[in-house]
């Protein structure tokens, strides 16, 4: 262990002496320099680290509020300046003037007139070291860019975390950064990162794999459980609990068909991840629709027929039901693709939703973080994996009635019981306020970059430590690349500035340039064909 040697007094005279002291909080009166005493060399001013010598440690706290109780109009130097100070932790240290370094807490409090110092660069080096266990760089602390900002691997991933952030904070370039130093320093990671924006595949050119519809995304209906792919194929039309029944029994029956009758004895549900064919199903439908005894009319049965031969032929849904004539199990493929199974020099599977349609996005990302959970699970040999949850609001609303339930159900197992199987969560959101709470609270570790909507910061507040609300201040005047970050993730809350991406390490997430593309005109028409065959091919980028 590190043994450090405490100074025995400081080159800076005192900025103050302790007025007040409570469970997490000193009141600290400013009193200017004596004459011929040195004066400290920082600026005093929000965030900033003091620290107070006590009989048995260094107390250590940040700046939280300075005020002038009673203004003078004439002779300003003679005010009394008030600063608060949250406590947020200690080195200790033994007769002999050596100590095992800073931890977080307090155990021996500051007394009334105990004099206070701005911390010393070694002080800040000493509070914000690297921890001993795996720790990664991302960036430096505000209080001086020469202290580099460290968070813990293990912590961060097992207990998942969240990034937060109002529209163009640089959240995008946030999780870049958090990403690209994780693989830098574990290179056979497993990371699936759901983009609905095409927004990370610019960010990892030579780390990730990106998959897409029509262009390596592969997601045959079959893979699906039942409220997925009856979310597929009925949507919310009328008299859905009859058509659910009809469709149940199809998929059911072409499952069973599939396996054949020499292996009937197998388990096989609704919802097993079972192969079968749609003309089996078809077959199934046709069927019963000309028996004599069918317990529903012919009509729902044509409906549900007639919405799964549509889906079949809409190019927009082909990488789901494409393939079906040379049907095979590739369900290990599918898996050992999508969880980069081996890695292969890239870690990242980059999921790029953009051109997967509106009305099943949800059950996509349902279908994805379900057999992810699922996977690991049933695996012998524990396989941690990281789910990245771009824009989590869509898929987990803080509105109970709103989105696709089974969805909401398999984000909130992972945020439950995913550390126990070695899947974590992250969750990216600009609107905390329309996200789930329960899955936010779940959340251990919080990355908050810039937030001006009041009710978004009240969210953010009421899933922390009552400790770290003093930092929750500052949200609104942060700037882009600036968050505060508080939970299991780091060694103690901190401000912390990420360190800024090179341009083509980026995410494509800047806003348009609305004067720079309208300061010339198009050559011709050709962009908006080009547009048009990419839109009805269902396939975003040229081939």
């Amino acid at each position: 262990m590190t043994q450090i040697m405490i100074p025995t007094d400081d080159q800076a005279g005192p900025i103050g002496r302790v007025i007040a002291v409570s469970a997490a909080q000193l009141i600290v009166l400013l009193q200017p320099p004596r004459p011929g005493q040195p004066v400290a060399a920082s600026p005093l001013g929000m965030a900033e680290l003091v620290k107070v010598r006590t009989r048995g440690s260094i107390v250590f706290g940040m700046i939280s509020g300075l005020r002038v109780p009673l203004p003078s109009v004439a002779t300003p130097e003679d005010d009394l300046k008030i600063i608060e100070v949250e406590l947020i932790g200690e080195t200790t240290y033994a007769p002999s003037g050596r100590t095992d370094g800073f931890r977080r807490g307090v155990s021996v409090f500051p007394a009334l007139e105990d004099s206070v110092y701005l911390a010393t660069p070694e002080d800040l080096g000493q509070v914000y070291a690297p921890p001993r266990e795996a720790a990664i760089p991302v960036g430096s602390i505000h209080q001086n860019n020469d202290v580099p900002a460290f968070l813990l691997v293990n912590d961060l991933l097992g207990k998942h975390f969240s990034v937060v952030g109002t529209t163009g904070s640089g959240k995008s370039c946030a999780v870049a950064t958090i990403l690209r130093s994780i693989i830098d320093k574990n290179p056979h990671a497993h990371v699936i990162l759901l983009d609905p924006h095409c927004e990370y595949a610019h960010a990892f050119p030579d780390e990730a794999i990106v998959l897409s519809p029509g262009e390596g995304l592969h997601l045959p209906y079959w893979l699906f459980n039942f409220d997925e792919i009856a979310e597929v194929v009925l949507g919310t039309s009328t008299h859905r609990a009859e058509q659910a029944k009809i469709l149940g029994e199809a998929v059911l029956s072409a499952k069973l068909a599939y396996i054949g009758k020499s292996l009937t004895d197998r388990h096989c549900s609704v919802d097993t991840p079972m192969p079968y064919r749609i003309s089996d199903l078809v077959r199934h439908l046709d069927g019963v629709m000309g028996s004599l005894n069918r317990p529903e009319s012919v009509a729902a049965y044509q409906l549900v027929k007639t919405r799964i031969l549509a889906l079949q032929n809409d190019v927009r849904f082909s990488f789901m039901f494409g393939n079906n004539l040379t049907l095979r199990d590739e369900m290990s493929d599918i898996l050992a693709q999508l969880f980069r199974i081996p890695v292969s020099g890239k870690p990242i599977t980059i999921l790029d939703l953009s051109g997967v349609p509106s009305e099943v996005l949800n059950v996509v990302v349902s279908v994805i973080c379900r057999l992810t959970f699922d996977f690991s699970v049933w695996s012998e040999t524990q396989m941690p994996i990281t789910i990245v949850c771009e824009e989590a609001h869509r898929y987990a609303p803080a509105d109970k009635d709103a989105g696709f339930e089974p969805v909401k159900r398999a984000l909130s197992r992972i945020a439950k019981e995913g550390r126990k199987y070695g899947v974590s969560l992250c969750v990216v959101s600009q609107r905390p306020s329309d996200l789930s709470p329960s899955l936010l609270s779940e959340c251990n570790t919080l990355f908050a970059l810039r937030m001006t909507s009041q009710e978004d910061q009240d969210i953010i507040r009421g899933a922390l430590p009552e400790a770290s609300h003093g930092l929750m201040k500052f949200l609104p005047a942060l700037r882009n690349g600036e968050a505060i970050v508080v939970g299991e993730g780091v060694s103690m809350p901190m401000r912390i500035c990420f360190d800024e991406l090179p341009e083509h390490y980026r995410p494509r997430s800047a806003t348009a340039s609305f004067t720079t593309a309208w300061s010339r005109d198009a050559a011709d028409r050709s962009e908006v064909e080009q547009t048009v065959e990419r839109w009805r091919r269902g396939v975003r980028h040229a081939a």
